[in-house]
């Protein structure tokens, strides 16, 4: 019987389907195993490169994978649909993965240990509950400005709707006090995530040499310490920049060359990270008042909008962070020439 040299696995929730060749490129398997058989699938086999889509639970089946000696490889869906050949079906798509992940361009995604897989969990389950803050604030200001209480805008004056609570009739009032007590109950466990991410970045030594970059807080630090702390995949730091969506988008046909905005691809929740951190050194630097065209940022500032300055300064802090990340050490200023 010949030995799988490449399989490539449709994951799904209960019934995966798996799909493998030789060396040749002969079909060898082409089956449906439950959850409970997958792994004992290929605790009988010989090491061999197993492609998977990355998405919920392929870091977990890759790590147990690996502990068997297999080679796993996680692509971006996105990047596995061209090989697709023909209709929409768990044995096509297997298929597709199988040819993809052979591919000597094709771009992987590392695979995450427990630890980091945690810490991208605490920050998730923060910018959910941040969402939900918001979703109630509004739902706090669109209730009471039906009876004509409103307020400026802004997060920190929702708490000045509850003084007015009074002027409601009452079926409303009991309405509206069971969403300010589940206002201050997202606002404490937001505070208790925020403690945790915080232990977690004490313990990092990856995340805290990142926050010695300028513009990069601890909850940027310790996200791109989960999510990237390895480079190796990338070619240069305008690679890594590309892949947060940070450089410009092109199109270009019969020769010429046109460049738009952003392309705005990869992970949308570092790249709003560092925007704000960004906006946050602009805010910086002029309050502290320097002269105009000192340096590149103050020079930007009178060239460009500020929300362009803010993206190009985002840009260069994501090459930073790739030269950080690349040589292990920690961010130190240029000296300016004199």
């Amino acid at each position: 019987m010949s030995e799988l040299a490449t399989v490539g696995i449709d994951l799904a929730k209960s019934v995966f389907q798996v799909h493998s060749i030789d060396k040749n490129g002969r079909v060898l398997v082409r089956r449906q195993l439950r959850r409970s058989q997958l792994l004992a699938f290929f605790e009988r086999r010989a090491s061999c490169l197993i492609g998977m889509e990355a998405c919920s639970g392929s870091h977990d089946w890759g790590r147990k994978l690996q502990e068997m000696g297999h080679d796993v490889r996680l692509m971006p869906p996105s990047y596995v649909k061209p090989y697709v050949k023909r209709g929409k079906t768990d044995a096509a798509d297997a298929a597709a993965i199988c040819e993809a992940v052979t591919r000597p361009s094709m771009r992987f995604v590392a695979i995450k240990s427990e630890a980091c897989s945690s810490v991208l969990v605490l920050h998730r389950t923060r910018d959910f509950l941040v969402r939900q803050r918001t979703q109630i604030g509004n739902a706090i200001r669109g209730h009471m400005a039906e009876f004509g209480v409103v307020v400026a805008k802004g997060a920190q004056n929702v708490d000045r709707l509850r003084e007015q609570l009074d002027r409601l009739p009452t079926t409303a009032r009991m309405s509206l006090d069971m969403l300010f007590e589940q206002l201050a109950e997202t606002n404490k466990r937001i505070e208790q995530l925020a403690g945790e991410i915080e232990d977690a970045h004490e313990q990092d030594e990856t995340s805290q040499r990142l926050a010695t970059i300028p513009g990069v807080g601890i909850l940027s630090a310790t996200v791109i310490a989960a999510t990237t702390p390895d480079v190796g995949n990338f070619s240069s730091a305008r690679d890594y920049a590309a892949w947060l969506g940070l450089t410009p988008k092109p199109h270009s046909t019969g020769g010429k060359q046109k460049v738009g905005r952003i392309s705005k691809m990869g992970n949308r929740y570092i790249r709003r990270l560092l925007y704000l951190g960004a906006m946050a050194q602009i805010m910086l630097r002029r309050r502290l008042k320097r002269e105009p065209g000192s340096d590149w940022l103050s020079s930007m500032l009178i060239r460009k909008k500020t929300k362009v300055v803010a993206i190009a300064l985002a840009h260069r802090m994501a090459r930073t962070i790739f030269a950080v990340l690349r040589d292990g050490t920690r961010y130190g200023p240029q000296a300016s020439a004199t």
